[in-house]
This record gives C-alpha cells, sequence and structure tokens, in this order.
C-alpha cells in the first residue's frame, strides 16, 4: 500500500513539532503530498458574526496570525527536509470532526500527528483529538509521541 495524501495536524506545540521527521520521512518514500493544517476552533458565542456573516474580529484575526505562524514553522521543517508541503487553516467548533472533514475533503489517506500523553483528569476534562481520530477515520492514522 502507498500513501498519496499525508495529512499532518499541527498546533504549535513543540510535541506537534516532532512529528515532521517522521511524516517527511514517510513522505519522501512514497513520494506523497503532505498537507499540514491546524484548527482555529471557534466558539459559537465569541464568534457568532463570524460564523453567520463573516465578519472577524481582533480575537479571530489575532488567532488566525497565531495560527498560520505555527503552519509556517512547520512547513519550514518540511522545507529543510526538503519537500514542499500546502498548508490550510481550518475553522470548526470541534477540532477532532474539523480534521475528520478536511480528511475527506482532501482525499487524504495517512493522518499523521502527535500526541501529548495526557491522562487521567487531563485527558478527560481537554479531551484527545488523537483518540477521536484513530475511533473515527476510517484510515490510517500515524500516532507518534
Amino acid at each position: 500500500m502507498t500513501y498519496q495524501n499525508i495529512l499532518v495536524p499541527v498546533d504549535g506545540s513543540e510535541t506537534a513539532l516532532n512529528v515532521v521527521k517522521h511524516a517527511a520521512e514517510l513522505a519522501k518514500a512514497f513520494n506523497s503530498k503532505v498537507t499540514v493544517v491546524q484548527v482555529m476552533t471557534l466558539d459559537p458565542y465569541i464568534a457568532a458574526e463570524y460564523i453567520s456573516h463573516g465578519q472577524s474580529n481582533m480575537l479571530i484575526e489575532r488567532a488566525r496570525g497565531f495560527i498560520q505562524d505555527n503552519i509556517n514553522s512547520a512547513k519550514q521543517q518540511f522545507l529543510d527536509e526538503g519537500l514542499n508541503v500546502e498548508t490550510r487553516v481550518l475553522e470548526g467548533e470541534n477540532i477532532a470532526r474539523t480534521i475528520a472533514q478536511a480528511v475527506n475533503d482532501l482525499k487524504i489517506d495517512l493522518v499523521i500527528l502527535s500526541s501529548h500523553g495526557r491522562t487521567g483528569i487531563q485527558k478527560l476534562i481537554m479531551g484527545s483529538v488523537a483518540q477521536s481520530l484513530l475511533t473515527e477515520l476510517q484510515i490510517p492514522v500515524l500516532v507518534i509521541k
């Protein structure tokens, strides 16, 4: 089996950026296209005008800039590995569902992401995007710790 389209979600953490070397190795081995994404979560109460009318505000634009910086950092690491990548800022209320939608829209056949390794109460409160994607997606998901 070969992987033609690899999705690499990042979140700005050092843990997420540690995925780049693994993803780059697989992309080189399979001559795959890589897309780096980060989800800008939109709270329906704070971003109601943006969600319904596209009317942005300072908080949304600041978040978008921060996320774009994170994506650019990951992109630079891929460039340093000799790979060109596409990037996208995704928007949604739920990170895992938004990534799952991108998997379908972009015809992704492998997702490579990090796990922060939270357990106990931290996992209960913060949830686990990796765990959600493992159970929801019908394609291979490689989780790097």
